[in-house]
């Protein structure tokens, strides 16, 4: 598998997470909310796109609505190889830190 990005796996879990209703704003929604960080709409797109070029994730276009000035909205899901590597990667990051310690909160004066 190749390595992503830590941005492209966050953005491959909010796609398959969101299913049918992932796109664009969406997707930028939920990962503000899970992160709990204020990510720019321009910053999941350079990705995204990677994503579909790697054939991670495809895109397919909504019908055009009247409140988006009759343009579609764009939607993406997750390809086989997608699932495949969100798999890998929930596996990797299990096995690196489930043997982690815990960590000890400290005063910043001691």
């Amino acid at each position: 598998m190749k390595l992503l990005t830590r941005t492209e796996e966050i953005i491959l879990a909010a796609v398959w997470m969101l299913k049918e209703n992932a796109y664009g704003i969406t997707i930028n929604q939920f990962i503000n909310r899970r992160t709990g960080l204020n990510w720019k709409f321009g910053s999941i797109y350079t990705p995204l796109g990677r994503l579909v070029k790697n054939g991670y994730i495809r895109t397919h276009e909504g019908a055009p609505t009247p409140e988006r000035g009759g343009r579609r909205k764009i939607y993406y899901e997750l390809t086989k190889d997608g699932l495949e590597a969100l798999q890998e990667i929930q596996r990797v990051h299990n096995a690196v830190w489930s043997h982690m310690p815990a960590f000890e909160t400290r005063d910043k004066n001691e």
